[in-house]
Order: C-alpha cells, then structure tokens, then sequence
C-alpha cells in the first residue's frame, strides 16, 4: 500500500518523500485529489519492462492464434454462453 501526501508537504520536505519512495510509491494529491505517484527508479524501470512485453494481438503469428483457438476451458471453470460467430476479416482488422 502507498503513502498519501500533499503536494505542498512534498514540496516542503522533499528529501523525506524521496526516501519514503525509496521503499515504497508515494500518492501526492493536490486539492485532495490523487494526482501522482512518487516511485523508485528500481519500480519505475519493472513498471517499463512489464509495459514493453504487453502486445497486440494483431502482432501474434498464425501459429500462435491457431493455438489460443484451440484452447478450451477445464470443465470445472467453464460456464453456459452463446459461441461467438467468427468475423469476417475487412479492412481495418487484424485478422
């Protein structure tokens, strides 16, 4: 869980919110509101790793599709739906 700060308290005692961040993401509000995160360089970069491996799906292979198409959910977790028809590729769509 993060610590709640005010804006001007940060501004006020600026070394004290660098350390706390050190150990843990700093909220600072203005008026109130969350408005930013005050975070360590360590988080700031596993937060930027995390982000750069997310991908589209328009970028998966054919192989890689043809196996998510495949999947199916173990009994225990599945439940009633109405199979999706499958959409005719046009202009603007990945697939």
């Amino acid at each position: 869980m993060s610590t709640s700060v005010a804006a001007s308290d940060v501004q006020k005692n600026f070394g004290l919110w660098h350390d706390k961040a050190l150990q843990e993401p700093v909220q600072i509000t203005k008026y109130g509101r969350e408005t930013v995160y005050l975070i360590s360089a360590d988080t700031f970069h596993q937060l930027w790793q995390s982000y750069q491996r997310a991908m589209s799906t328009a970028e998966l292979t054919d192989a890689e599709m043809a196996l998510i198409n495949q999947a199916e959910v173990p009994p225990e977790h599945d439940y009633e739906y109405e199979e999706d028809v499958e959409p005719q590729a046009g202009p603007g769509m990945g697939r």
